[in-house]
């Protein structure tokens, strides 16, 4: 856990915010290093001053559980602290593929009903979710998802008449490339240009065999 809770008050953790949402109500902003989640400024701030408007978010993770691979934040592992520490007073769930049919819908569709005000999940919800009063959108370790599953994260929020906000939160020793990907995504929201700076990225790969 305690990995977790440093990275989310800021003491291993960079943090870049990239404006999401329609051209109508969009807003870019900058967010300082914080010791504790509950500082003015934070992350964590943030969110709860959106969540304190009626407002729901999403926090997304790389993994499912822990892993000893990896020294990654899992949404398994995060849920449980989130609940009980930074958004114990609001209604928060959990969602990611490895549940069942059944249990991955009814969180779904209790988010989309207004009974979650937080959704801890893995890239599952990326697409085919449409839920217009969810104004935030942080992805933890963004620097290390590819430019478009940061896209199509960053498009879960926005899609109402509300000001939307994407908070990509970095590892504590990003990659070039990683820092690369995140500097695409606060500079721009056009898909043409996020899918030219991937393809930039990445290379266009081989019609042949494997790269």
């Amino acid at each position: 856990l305690e990995g977790d809770r440093a990275a989310w008050t800021g003491r291993r953790q960079q943090q870049l915010v990239g404006a999401s949402g329609r051209a109508h109500h969009q807003r870019a902003v900058a967010l300082e290093p914080v010791t504790q989640l509950s500082e003015p400024g934070s992350g964590g701030a943030a969110v709860c001053a959106q969540l304190d408007l009626g407002r729901q978010a999403y926090v997304v993770f790389p993994l499912v559980e822990e892993s000893e691979a990896v020294d990654l934040a899992d949404a398994t592992t995060s849920y449980e602290w989130l609940r009980s520490g930074p958004f114990a007073r609001y209604r928060v769930g959990l969602v990611h593929g490895r549940m069942g049919p059944d249990a991955k819908d009814a969180a779904l569709s209790a988010f989309a009903r207004g009974e979650l005000d937080v959704l801890v999940s893995t890239t599952v919800i990326e697409v085919g979710i449409d839920v217009p009063n969810a104004t935030v959108m942080v992805v933890e370790h963004a620097d290390r998802f590819g430019l478009s599953q940061l896209h199509q994260l960053r498009g879960r929020v926005g899609r109402g008449k509300h000001e939307s906000f994407c908070l990509l939160l970095a590892g504590e020793r990003p990659t070039d490339e990683g820092l690369a990907r995140l500097k695409v995504m606060t500079s721009t929201q056009d898909g043409f240009v996020v899918a030219q700076a991937d393809l930039e990225q990445r290379g266009p790969g081989e019609m042949l065999g494997t790269r």
